[in-house]
């Protein structure tokens, strides 16, 4: 059975290395033909909004707005509930593709046979 991973993301541009390497390692991934469900959590969460990770800048990096359309392209790619209500993200204005769900899916994706989970 091919591994998939939940990768996901608890910084935004408060901890840029922390947060682009996150996304680098979700669509090297993808890349590599590896199942991939990104997870937005804390200050990510800005990331499904449009236009904010075209904001984010972290030099001798690949964009984020770069790496964001890959994994909308081939991914899952969910904002936490609690995370979007605390920054007043609704589902209307989420980008194209990303979800909003909460700690339930989260765990039932984690706990998946042959899934391998990173946090960031």
């Amino acid at each position: 059975m091919a591994r998939s991973l939940v990768i996901k993301v608890t910084a935004g541009a408060e901890a840029p290395e922390r947060c682009n390497q996150a996304f680098t390692v979700a669509a090297a991934a993808v890349a590599s033909g590896v199942k991939v469900s990104l997870w937005l959590t804390g200050e990510s969460s800005w990331f499904a909004l449009p236009g904010r990770a075209k904001e984010f800048e972290l030099p001798h990096a690949t964009p984020l707005e770069d790496l964001l359309d890959i994994l909308l392209s081939a991914a899952q790619v969910t904002v936490c509930t609690q995370c979007a209500a605390r920054r007043d993200i609704t589902d209307d204005e989420v980008l194209p593709g990303v979800r909003i769900a909460g700690a339930p899916t989260f765990v039932e994706e984690v706990t998946t046979e042959g899934v391998q989970a990173l946090v960031y």
